[in-house]
């Protein structure tokens, strides 16, 4: 009978500075085991527990703003500012939706630094996520991209970084050329990104007259979709008295059709006719804020009919994240 052969430990790989990239469960260890990261490095992510943040942009100026472009705007950027100086030789800080190539950040050729909002994040904190992708952008060589990766758990939040006296301004753009200061130099890989993401981006509008309120055009019918920041239950609630009373809609031929979750809060949704513009829905969309102000402020028993259309917005909700 042949001997069993002893077992010998593995010995432990060594990465750069700790850092492990997100990769797939059954893909190849980054740190170049030969095993599987699941087997590997991703034993240990998979049992680290990171708490979901439910609301990972509360304290944030313009949270509901922060929202809409994490779950709505395809192309947008907003200009940052910081509690501490910039770092010499950093002029800017630019959040945008999205960023060539799907990159976390970019540290462009002349130092300043561009922000993705809409990447996946490796924790249950997007604000921590973002506030390391932030630091180490920071302190990149220029024309540097930053790899995503699991930020520490120990490491401070979008909240700790950002001057809470900030003006938080999205500036919705109708493509991404604000990816390219210079589209001549552009590498192929970059253009290619470039036009990919300019043939599937929705016009999208930020109204002007109320907050976190975007309007957006598809081929079917336009829409308005508008963050709320008032607790759920008594939103849901102010929104079925006035759909019950006929003082829901935005205009003729506009229709609330319901609602989702994200990141916290409430987004309620209108069906626009096509020819509706973001412009039309401005005056609407100030009136209807009044008259939610007015039923937010009531705490009388729903009738049952406001009962039937609230049952009608919950059973069309949808949570996505």
């Amino acid at each position: 009978m042949a001997k069993k052969r002893p077992q010998t430990k593995a010995k432990q790989p060594q990465l750069k500075d700790g850092e492990i990239p997100v990769v797939g469960a059954r893909e190849p260890c980054p740190c170049g085991s030969g095993r599987r990261y699941k087997a590997c490095h991703g034993r240990a992510a998979a049992h680290a527990v990171t708490e979901l943040v439910q609301r990972p942009f509360e304290g944030l100026p313009s949270e509901g703003d922060w929202i809409a472009l994490r779950e709505l705007v395809p192309a947008a950027t907003v200009e940052l500012k910081l509690k501490e100086s910039l770092p010499e030789g950093v002029p800017s800080v630019t959040l945008a939706t999205v960023l060539p190539m799907a990159w976390p950040a970019l540290r462009r050729d002349d130092g300043s630094v561009l922000i993705g909002l809409q990447n996946d994040t490796a924790s249950g904190d997007i604000s921590r996520d973002l506030a390391d992708t932030l630091q180490r952008a920071l302190t990149a060589q220029p024309g540097t991209p930053i790899q995503g990766r699991r930020a520490p758990a120990d490491g401070p939040r979008l909240q700790e970084l950002l001057d809470p006296e900030g003006t938080f301004e999205p500036v919705v753009h109708t493509g991404f050329e604000f990816w390219v200061p210079d589209a001549e130099h552009s590498t192929p890989e970059v253009t290619a990104s470039l036009e990919r993401a300019n043939a599937a981006a929705i016009p999208t509008v930020k109204l002007s007259g109320v907050d976190a309120a975007y309007w957006c055009e598809t081929p079917d019918k336009n829409h308005l979709r508008w963050v709320m920041p008032y607790p759920e239950e008594q939103l849901l609630d102010a929104l079925a008295r006035l759909h019950a009373a006929g003082r829901s809609s935005l205009g003729e031929g506009t229709r609330l059709v319901g609602s989702f979750r994200a990141h916290g809060l409430t987004v309620p949704v209108w069906d626009l006719p096509t020819g509706v513009t973001a412009d039309d829905v401005e005056k609407p969309a100030t009136e209807f804020a009044e008259r939610l102000a007015t039923a937010l402020a009531s705490d009388a028993p729903l009738t049952p009919d406001e009962r039937r259309a609230r049952g009608g917005l919950t059973n069309r909700q949808v949570t996505l994240s």
